[in-house]
């Protein structure tokens, strides 16, 4: 800005200021100087006489980056004035739409004015399609060109990849390889490495991976990063630390990515391990960082050192501890049994607690048993969020837990008169590919009669070997028997079941489930794991759960 300054005095104190030509330079210069710059140039332009199209396009270029709204207000001005756009003006302003998620109705401006076959102008179309969430008409008009670059498939990759297309996004990375002699870039690879994250497909994380290297490309602060939060998501947690120990350059997006991964696998001490060696390396943690380090500890039990990490925030690190951050603390509070000192932190909150927060709290009542506490909470909840399934169902699993089967049939009737149902728990599970949804007690699967058969054979097989059905999640007033067979279904055990019908071998058994796993379940899996000799990886609404010859990572503390 000083230069802009220095150069408008000269222009002043010259006589040159009147000059449109060199009122033009000025206005340029101080576009090109962005975004500090960017107020002082919004003053100049309205002293350039007739402005012409590359003018408004430098104008816009430089605010769809920083200040869509100004950059969708000089088009504005620009179609008002009758000054033409080019195929370069609808990049910028595309750009600047997708910051808003509005101006579907450019396409047809485009159309109209011609631009509809300019591949910069397509390509920017289906980016901004992609960003407003609508594959379809990204795909439609990708498979309308005539002529596609790499930035055309990497951005439908990105399209479908960042909409949860995990597996169509692949696929057509596929077709980039087979159909055009085009060679994939840094950009073209995050979207492929999103991709797989979000599917959780550890075997097509590893084919990237390879990929990648023979593909000759550089291991990149950027790249390395993702594929140590790829890993992770995949359940590999020690895929992503040797991807970090290759890594020439690291920043703090990295060390963070994996303090992350190694929190919400139970690896806590070697997450503050990381830590610490992040700060010996000079590096400053920001607020995304202590989150992760929160994580850790609450998935740990290290209240000590959890409650030092959240006082260095201000004092160390002079910052405001965010909102996550008290949540992080209610977390780790709530998780070690400390209910009542999590509410009184609660309490003594800065800033208002949202439904989350207390939420949060309300889950560790009920883990508890403190059905006092968990009925205060409940009703804090209620003046913030009075429609949400998970805390009636809380709720519900208190009353059940302690025989009060009259206080927990009045919550499910107040669920059916506000109109609320719980959300119905699922797991999914990748096998060749193919991803397979299994939903607690659901016959829709061919091999549905073969799974459930199997499935209480091998109930019944570890019976013999110590395991004892946990009842206490069952929230009906019927008998023992009948609870048994409520939760001998699960998803996540019929995931398992077809897992082991479907392949004999010593392979990992890799399943996602949406909400947490219950105490049933994950005893189940502790004996599975060490009646079959398989490693059993469950990845639930929190965390990852390894279980290894009987045992599991979160050491039975989630």
């Amino acid at each position: 800005m000083n230069n802009v300054y220095r150069l408008h005095a000269r222009l002043l104190k010259t006589g040159l200021h009147d000059d449109p030509l060199c009122h033009r330079r000025l206005f340029l210069f101080c576009v090109a100087s962005a975004p500090q710059s960017l107020a002082y140039a919004r003053s100049l332009f309205p002293h350039i006489s007739s402005p012409d199209t590359f003018t408004y396009n430098t104008l816009i270029r430089a605010h769809a980056h920083f200040s869509p709204s100004h950059a969708l207000s000089f088009f504005s001005q620009m179609r008002q004035a009758g000054v033409s756009p080019d195929g370069f003006t609808f990049p910028f302003v595309l750009k600047a739409c997708a910051w808003f998620q509005v101006g579907q109705g450019l396409h047809s401006l485009v159309v109209k004015l011609g631009f509809d076959s300019d591949i910069y102008v397509q390509n920017s179309l289906i980016s901004f399609y992609g960003s407003c969430g609508s594959v379809e008409l990204a795909s439609k008009l990708f498979q309308e060109m005539l002529h596609r670059d790499l930035v055309s498939w990497s951005s439908m990759i990105a399209c479908f990849a960042n909409n949860g297309f995990g597996f169509e996004a692949l696929e057509l990375f596929r077709q980039m390889q087979v159909l055009e002699d085009i060679i994939p870039d840094e950009v073209t690879m995050l979207s492929v490495i999103s991709a797989v994250s979000s599917l959780g497909a550890l075997e097509l994380g590893q084919w990237v991976y390879t990929f990648i290297r023979r593909s000759g490309l550089e291991l990149s602060v950027s790249m390395g990063t993702a594929l140590i939060d790829m890993y992770s998501r995949c359940g590999s947690v020690d895929e992503s630390i040797r991807v970090f120990d290759e890594m020439r350059v690291r920043n703090l997006l990295t060390w963070t990515a994996l303090i992350t991964g190694l929190a919400v696998h139970g690896r806590s001490r070697e997450a503050l391990r990381v830590f610490h060696e992040m700060k010996k390396c000079g590096l400053r943690p920001d607020s995304v960082t202590i989150t992760g380090v929160l994580v850790a500890c609450s998935h740990g039990g290290l209240v000590e050192e959890g409650w030092r990490l959240f006082e260095s925030i201000k004092n160390e690190y002079g910052m405001e501890p965010l909102l996550e951050h008290y949540g992080c603390m209610v977390d780790l509070l709530g998780r070690a049994g400390l209910v009542y000192k999590a509410y009184d932190f609660l309490e003594r909150m800065p800033m208002k607690p949202n439904s989350v927060v207390w939420r949060t709290l309300l889950g560790a009542c009920v883990n508890h048993n403190h059905l006092k506490l968990t009925e205060k909470v409940k009703q804090r909840i209620v003046e913030l969020d009075p429609y949400h399934d998970g805390d009636y169902v809380l709720l519900s699993n208190a009353y059940g837990g302690v025989g009060r089967w009259v206080e927990k049939e009045g919550v499910r009737n107040l669920m059916r008169e506000k109109r609320i149902s719980k959300t119905p728990g699922y797991s999914l599970i990748n096998m060749d590919q193919v991803i397979h949804k299994f939903v607690s007690g659901d016959s829709s699967n061919p091999q549905s009669a073969e799974i459930k058969t199997f499935l209480t054979s091998i109930i019944k097989a570890l019976r013999d070997e110590g395991y004892t059905t946990n009842t206490s999640n069952v929230l009906h007033d019927i008998e023992e028997e009948d609870k048994e067979h409520s939760l001998g279904y699960h998803s996540e055990k019929l995931a398992v079941a077809f897992a082991l019908l479907r392949f004999k071998d010593s392979s990992t058994i890799r399943v996602m489930k949406n909400i947490r796993i219950c105490h049933d379940c994950h005893s189940f899996m502790k004996h599975v794991s060490n009646q079959f000799n398989r490693e059993i990886i469950i990845r639930d609404r929190n965390r990852f759960h390894h279980f290894i010859k009987g045992s599991c990572s979160c050491q039975d503390y989630w």
